[in-house]
């Protein structure tokens, strides 16, 4: 494959690009990239479009579709990645809020992984775990972070491969670069910062096994 060269008007720098192959050029299963923004509005919605298109363009697995906002969506672009083709596609519950710059572009890749690999991404101990969940155990995982966070990409590849093993889970990673407000909502002091069903906190990077214990924790205090 002909390395790809950077869009432009993308914010990713020359070595992710040439990087990419190595992550999205041998995925398993093809993924598709909804984008809700208005691609003639701000400058993030703009390049949200723009990178899904170039991705789908550059990568046989992938492809995008395009949505105008919708009313429940508070904070914009939203990037869903879902699994399957642009004609029939499944949702297994993971979306990216904000254009995912700088470091966040990691997370987008876990997400696309995750979906492709169906989970198997995780430890196999994990996803045994995650197949024990209640019935009614409906667990959403909020992943506050931002464009120089590092750790936010370990917080987000953990999240994004829960959503894609479980029915039970979904998955928000929200890049507060744009978004400050979500942070101040969630008194978020460092990031990442870690919310299960906006019960239990958790701020820095937790591994799968720590993760598992906050879904619990969360669960356990529900109702």
């Amino acid at each position: 494959m002909t390395e790809p060269q950077p869009a432009a008007g993308v914010p990713f720098d020359d070595d992710t690009w040439r990087q990419l192959p190595d992550f999205l050029g041998q995925l398993p299963e093809p993924v598709c990239l909804h984008v809700w923004a208005d691609a003639a509005g701000e400058p993030a919605e703009r390049e949200a479009a723009r990178l899904a298109a170039t991705l789908a363009e550059r990568f046989p697995q992938l492809s995008r579709r395009l949505f105008p906002r919708r009313e429940n969506y508070p904070y914009y672009p939203v990037i869903g990645v879902m699994g399957g083709t642009a004609e029939a596609s499944r949702d297994d519950g993971l979306r990216l809020i904000g254009l995912p710059i700088g470091y966040q572009m990691t997370s987008l890749i876990a997400a696309i992984q995750a979906v492709a690999f169906r989970g198997q991404t995780l430890e196999p101990a994990t996803r045994i775990r995650l197949s024990r969940l209640p019935g009614d155990a409906d667990v959403t995982i909020e992943v506050l972070t931002a464009a120089d966070d590092e750790w936010g990409g370990v917080a987000a590849k953990a999240a994004f491969g829960m959503a894609a093993a479980s029915a039970r889970v979904r998955a928000y990673l929200i890049v507060t670069d744009f978004f400050p407000e979500a942070a101040a909502r969630y008194s978020a002091a460092t990031l990442p910062h870690v919310v299960i069903n906006r019960r239990v906190h958790y701020s820095g990077a937790p591994d799968e096994d720590a993760l598992l214990r906050h879904i619990a924790l969360a669960l356990k205090e529900r109702g």
